[in-house]
């Protein structure tokens, strides 16, 4: 199946979520996505430029990660690569994200969707 003997190819990263409509829409302003699918209540996946597919699946007792606490793991989090960090922050945090840790070496900065997912914008 995959050329370098895997057993398989990622096809999404899935997030769980409480309203997966409404955190489809902030990634989709996010990452300049496309909706692909949302014909369902429970399930909800967009597409980048590049086929890449990010899926949002209802969980009703869902739980955010506390990070930075470290006794609760971030679960997983999302580079997104950004050209001018100055441009960028101020429309992830329109879009509804929260800015959770600066950082001082000026390669990225942590920030929350707004169900609590972790990301980073990353510039070179």
């Amino acid at each position: 199946m995959t050329s370098n003997g895997g057993v398989g190819k990622l096809r999404s990263v899935v997030l769980d979520c409480p309203e997966p409509r409404k955190l489809a829409q902030f990634y989709l302003g996010l990452l300049g996505a496309e909706m692909f699918s949302d014909e369902e209540e429970t399930w909800v996946v967009i597409v980048d430029g590049d086929g890449r597919r990010l899926c949002f699946q209802l969980a009703p007792e869902y739980k955010p990660p506390r990070f930075p606490d470290p006794e609760a793991s971030q679960q997983f989090h999302l580079d997104v690569l950004v050209d001018d960090i100055e441009e960028a922050e101020p429309k992830a945090l329109a879009l509804g994200a929260t800015l959770v840790q600066p950082n001082d070496n000026d390669q990225f900065r942590v920030y929350r969707d707004p169900v609590g997912h972790t990301f980073c914008l990353m510039w070179l």
